[in-house]
This record gives C-alpha cells, sequence and structure tokens, in this order.
C-alpha cells in the first residue's frame, strides 16, 4: 500500500501594490506501511498546516491514499487581515475553500448556491461563457470543461442565481473619481449600464430566471447573499478580467467568501475568459498572451494565419436557468432583490451631472432612440448588416463624423458586454456567404481583432499601459519628453476651446453625446500628446470619464499608443489638414462649433486667418475673450517632439474604441496629391479622399 500526500501552498497574500500569488510546492512521496492509520495521516496534515499559517500562507492539502479508508482534505487559511489592493494578480484556484464561520439561526441551509456574477462588461445570455460555466456547475460539472459541454451527471438542476452589483465605492457616482480628477464613470455611460442591466433582468424573467440587483461593492453584497443562504457548496463563477482595479475585486471578493462561509462548507470562485474573438489559450505565440509582439501588423498576420475565432454559444435552455428554490425569501433586502433597480440618484450622481443626460442631443451620431442593453444590440447588429445593407461599404464610410451609418456604432454594446465580438464575426461570415464578400466586410472583422489585441496586451502589459512612460519604463527613448500638466490648456481642449476647430468640434460632440468618431479620436488625442505636449494619462482618464464606449484595454492602450509610450515611430495628424480632407465643406465643424456657421468654407478650419473686417462680416470675432479662440498652440510651428521637422504621418484606418489607431499610411502629414474625390460615391460629402490601408486579410471559424 502507498500514501501520496501532496503538500501545495497556494498563496502568500503579500500587502503591497503589486500584490501576487506566489506558488510553492511542497510535495513528497512516501511509501507508507499498510498499517499506517488515518489518525497518524491527519496528524501530519495538522502539523503541516499549522506551521505554514504562521507565516500566512494559503494552504490546501491534498491527500490521496490508495486502498484507504481515508477521506480527501481540505485546509485553506487566509491571513488574518486582507487588504484590497489595486494591482493585485488574480489566479483561479482549482481547489474547495473551507473556511470556518458562525451562521445566524434564521439562515436557510442550501446544499450548493451557484451564483453568476455579472461584470459590467457581460451583460448578455448569448455566447457567455462564464454564465454557461455557471450552469456546467448547475448541472454536477465539477471538473473543468469546454464551456457548455454535454453530457452532464445531474438530471435536476440546482439552479444559478444571476447577480448584478452598481459598485458605488470604485465605479459609480458623481464623487467617486480617479487620482486624475475624472469621474471613474460618467452619468452617461451609468445611465447606459441600468438601460442594460434592466434588459438583461428582463431577458432572463422570460426565461423563468431573474436578477439579483444591488447597489454597494461586489464583495460585501456576494458575502452577503452567500450568509443569508448559507449553502454548503458555493459556486461563484464571473468573467475573466485583466486590469489591475478588476483584479483587485476579485481578490476582495474570494476574501469576503473565505469569511463567509459556513463551517464545512466549500467555496468555489471561478473566472472565465469571454470577451474577445479568439481565445488567448489558442495564440501562436510562445508564452501565449504574454509573447505578443508590441506591435499590431505581425500579430494580426499570425493571428489571421494560424487561429480560429471560436462559435458564439447559444442562450441556455429555460430550464438551466432556473433560480435556485427559495431564493426570494433569502434576498429580499431594500437595495438588493430580485426586483430592485436603482436610479442614478440611487449610484450618487448630483442633479446637475443627472440633467446632463436626461435629454438626448439631436445631433448625437448614435442610433435613434438607443439604449443599453442585448436586445437593443443584436437588433442593431441586424439593421446595420441585414436590413440597410451597410456591411459592404464599411470600409468606404467609416470615417465619416456625421450621422449614425458611416459606421457600424457596435462598440458601446460590445464594451458592455451585450453583444459578442464571436457574434458579430459569425453575422459578417454570414452576409459573405449569401450577400457579398469585399474589403468592408472583412474589415468589421479587422476592427474587432484590434479590440482582441489590446485586451491581449493590457494582459501582457499589466499596469504599464496607465503609467507615464507606458511600456517604455525606465528605457531611453526618443518619443520620451517632458510632460506638460496646465490645468487650464487641458480644461480648454475638454471644452472644445482650443482654437483649432475639427478639435473643438470633436470634443463638443464627446462632452454633448457621450461619443466621438474614429477619425475624431485619432485628431484630438494625437493634437492633445504632441501638439499640446499635455500629459497623455489626463486625455486618457477624460475619455475614461466621457465615452459611453469606455473599454479600459482599447481606451488606455490607445492613448498610451498616441503618446508614443508603446516604442515605435510616433505619428502626428496635421490636423489643419485632417480637417480639409475629412470635413471639406466644414458641415461637421458648423454642427458642432455654430459660432463659426457664417465663416467662409475657406476658413472654417482656420478661421484665424480671416481679417478684422471679414470677422466683422462674418459676425464672428476670434481671439482671446472673444466669440472663439485663438489657436492654443501656434499653428506656425512644429512641436518639439518632431525632431525630423516633418513629423509622423497619422495613420488612418482603426482608431480603437477610446483613443487613436492605427492601419494604413496616409492621413497625416502629405502633400495631398493623392485625393480621389469623384471616383467613390460611397463616401459622405466630406471626406476628400480614400484611406489607403493595410491589405485584406482573412479569418477562419472553428
Amino acid at each position: 500500500m502507498s500514501l501520496d500526500l501532496h503538500f501545495v501552498a497556494l498563496s502568500k497574500f503579500l500587502a503591497r501594490p503589486d500584490d501576487s500569488f506566489c506558488i510553492f510546492d511542497f510535495r513528497s512521496y512516501a511509501t507508507r506501511n499498510a498499517t499506517s492509520s488515518q489518525k497518524k495521516c491527519m496528524n501530519i496534515s495538522t502539523m503541516m498546516t499549522q506551521k505554514l499559517r504562521q507565516y500566512n500562507f494559503v494552504v490546501s492539502l491534498v491527500i490521496s491514499a490508495a486502498h484507504l479508508s481515508i477521506p480527501a482534505v481540505s485546509a485553506f487559511a487566509l491571513p488574518a487581515a486582507s487588504k484590497t489592493t489595486y494591482g493585485a494578480r488574480s489566479h483561479r484556484s482549482p481547489f474547495a475553500t473551507t473556511r470556518s464561520h458562525s451562521s445566524s439561526p434564521s439562515a436557510l441551509q442550501m446544499s450548493t448556491l451557484n451564483i453568476q456574477w455579472f461584470r459590467q462588461t457581460d451583460l448578455r445570455l448569448h455566447d457567455n461563457p462564464a454564465l454557461c460555466r455557471t450552469i456546467d456547475l448547475s448541472l454536477g460539472k465539477a471538473e473543468k470543461q469546454p464551456v457548455g459541454a454535454a453530457p452532464t451527471t445531474k438530471t435536476s438542476p440546482d439552479g444559478i442565481l444571476p447577480v448584478f452589483v452598481f459598485d458605488t465605492e470604485r465605479i459609480y457616482g458623481s464623487d467617486t473619481r480617479s487620482d486624475l480628477g475624472c469621474m471613474k464613470c460618467g452619468p452617461r455611460r451609468a445611465q447606459f449600464v441600468l438601460e442594460a442591466v434592466a434588459d438583461l433582468r428582463s431577458n432572463l424573467e422570460k426565461r423563468g430566471s431573474g436578477l439579483i440587483v444591488a447597489v454597494g461593492t461586489p464583495e460585501k453584497v456576494l458575502a452577503e447573499i452567500a450568509d443569508a443562504a448559507s449553502p454548503s457548496v458555493l459556486n461563484v463563477v464571473c468573467q475573466e478580467e485583466v486590469c489591475s482595479e478588476e483584479l483587485a475585486v476579485d481578490k476582495a471578493v474570494r476574501s469576503e467568501l473565505a469569511k463567509k462561509i459556513k463551517k464545512s462548507g466549500k467555496f468555489n470562485f471561478e473566472t472565465v475568459w469571454g470577451s474577445t474573438m479568439y481565445d488567448p489559450d489558442t495564440l501562436p505565440f510562445d508564452g501565449d498572451v504574454f509573447g505578443i509582439p508590441d506591435t499590431f501588423t505581425p500579430f494580426r498576420n499570425k493571428v489571421e494565419k494560424a487561429c480560429k475565432i471560436g462559435q458564439p454559444l447559444d442562450i441556455p435552455k429555460d430550464e438551466h436557468l432556473a433560480l435556485p428554490k427559495d431564493i426570494k425569501s433569502v434576498v429580499n433586502q431594500p437595495q438588493c432583490s430580485l426586483s430592485y433597480l436603482p436610479t442614478l440618484a440611487d449610484l450618487g450622481y448630483s442633479a446637475e451631472d443627472i440633467e446632463t443626460v436626461e435629454n438626448v442631443d439631436s445631433h448625437t451620431a448614435m442610433p435613434a432612440n438607443y439604449k443599453g442593453g442585448e436586445t437593443f444590440a443584436l437588433a442593431r447588429v441586424k439593421d446595420y448588416i441585414w436590413d440597410k445593407d451597410l456591411l459592404k461599404v464599411y470600409f468606404d464610410t467609416r470615417n465619416g463624423m456625421i450621422g449614425s451609418d458611416y459606421s457600424t456604432k457596435f462598440a458601446p454594446w460590445l464594451a458592455h458586454g451585450n453583444v459578442s465580438p464571436r457574434y458579430i464575426a459569425r453575422e459578417c461570415r454570414k452576409y459573405e456567404q449569401v450577400r457579398v464578400e469585399n474589403k468592408s466586410t472583412y474589415w468589421v472583422v479587422f476592427e474587432l481583432l484590434w479590440r482582441d489585441y489590446f485586451k491581449f496586451f493590457a494582459k501582457k502589459h499589466g499596469d504599464c499601459i496607465f503609467y507615464q512612460n507606458g511600456i517604455l519604463g525606465n528605457r531611453s527613448h526618443g518619443n520620451k519628453r517632458k510632460w506638460g500638466m496646465d490645468a487650464k490648456q487641458i480644461e480648454a481642449w475638454k471644452k472644445g476651446m482650443t482654437g483649432y476647430p475639427l478639435v473643438d468640434a470633436n470634443m463638443r460632440e464627446l462632452a454633448a453625446t457621450g461619443f466621438m468618431s474614429n477619425r475624431g479620436r485619432q485628431n484630438v488625442a494625437s493634437f492633445f500628446t504632441i501638439d499640446m505636449n499635455m500629459d497623455w494619462r489626463f486625455g486618457g482618464d477624460y475619455f475614461e470619464e466621457t465615452l459611453l464606449d469606455y473599454d479600459v484595454h482599447s481606451n488606455w492602450g490607445n492613448w498610451c499608443s498616441a503618446a508614443g509610450m508603446t516604442g515605435g515611430r510616433l505619428n502626428r495628424f496635421n490636423i489643419v489638414k485632417q480637417s480639409k480632407d475629412y470635413d471639406f465643406g466644414g458641415d461637421y465643424v458648423r454642427l458642432w462649433c455654430p459660432e463659426l456657421k457664417d465663416v467662409p468654407d475657406k476658413y472654417v478650419h482656420e478661421p484665424w486667418q480671416m481679417s478684422e473686417a471679414l470677422m466683422e462680416e462674418c459676425g464672428v470675432k476670434i481671439g482671446p475673450g472673444r466669440d472663439y479662440p485663438s489657436p492654443i498652440v501656434d499653428p506656425n510651428v512644429q512641436p518639439r517632439i518632431m525632431n525630423d521637422g516633418e513629423g509622423g504621418r497619422g495613420r488612418g484606418g482603426r482608431g480603437g474604441r477610446g483613443g487613436r489607431g492605427r492601419g494604413g499610411k496616409q492621413g497625416g502629414r502629405g502633400n495631398g496629391r493623392n485625393f480621389q474625390r469623384d471616383n467613390n460615391p460611397n463616401r459622405g460629402k466630406g471626406q476628400r479622399q480614400d484611406m489607403k490601408s493595410l491589405n485584406v486579410g482573412s479569418y477562419k471559424f472553428d
């Protein structure tokens, strides 16, 4: 007979900002006499556990005994005080967790409670791997399997409890702000999330399920639910995120649950990847995500050649979404129930902030009567691709700036997980099969690949994408410079008062609607980081507050790139040239800068060149303290960072949802000799040229 003792020290919690899990393996394989008793075995485990606990290790002792009636033992010890530390790295534990807890006498004893914790990035039922994993656990699939796989081991599921928490400590509210001063989530995006959560609840209720909605912190709300239900086994599943603040929440949830779980109970906390087209485990690079290139093109070339997009998962069966029995009697608090839905005021937004979003600006480029949620998201995909048949001209129209249909406008729903990127890619493939396949149909999937890249990039580089020097760190690099932090200039940029009409029109549109075109994002980011030379993080921070389609990975990755802090060539967009190329007649500028409505086309993008007499004739005065400001930086002076006297070219095409982007080689400085004014009827009337770009690639499905 033999007894294998596997002592695994799982995690030592370190109270420092870069908190991470340290894995230590203490394995001994000892051949024991057949007379070894269960008592002796337990004594060994107790001694080892106590010894490791002295050093605040989280310990799991797994004992496997061949031919002996010795039960598997799992001991899990957390530090006495658990500190929520931003920047912590989250790891999935395969071990069940046991934690002593004295529950209230009135608590309802449940055998198993399976919580599907929806985050603000996966608010949908279709193609939701985390939701499917929760259902797998409900059906008795304890071991990790391909999500949605069959067969199951239970004929009667335990039920699942969907939960969403509005985190007013970290995200929502007028006073919940970043270190740089902006709101973590502006009221417009908060309203979008409220709509998305209401839609998710409605869709669940239609299938006989429901959604617990609460205000607070996820760790406290989930722990209180677990305390009230007092299950013998608790499973909590959510979508995997990769940035430090989200990982810190994961750690806090894990810690609070460990404190609350009932004696002899177990809990399992799992994160499941589910927000990209391509699975990170399939990436064709050494080290998977951590081996991806720091530039997009080699990443794209290799992924398109070697990888396949997974088929989107179906919405689970109604019976698999059923709530646990008696859950209504367990969870029914004023701000935590199956019927509660907060208002913006409940989330901590001021009356002044709420007033700014009560009405949608009539000039918005968003679809008519848009709202957050999976229902509208799927309707928009259908409307754009199939009903209006716009997919086939996307490449030609995507650089527009006026109207709802020059681009897909899928970004806000993608950012909140209301629609799956795999679902959109599959619809594009279907369209190619039944209607037409061309550069436009490919380019939407190309845009989605950029989105994938920035999430993988964020996972690879961690907090570096939020640092002033980006991923360059202490390395010497030509793009490094001393950044400006002039509060008045930063505020002028935010308010659209820089004296550069294209920049100002875009910034005013963002403030009024929460949206800005891809072309606009590239220009305002370039102008802020290069021409104005302001610390790029203030730009990223403001976009985080205001963008309806804010996505942490794309936003900060794009801003870091715009500033040149990802290495490579710094690309400057010539604002005046860009204005004339993409708003040739000045319609967009006049839409958002009405003080310039009577300025002639010749001067609408350079109003500072007008004489005083012409200003008088046009009814506008240009200059400090007048109707429209003078340029905030001298248009005749080259930014110091552009050492070659010509600067980098602003690259068109893909701009990312949240900043500037890349793709193509035209669109910045140049002589304008390649304009193609008359040969493309699909372009908007303000666009003077077609963007040159990368060649068409390909994509494959499993």
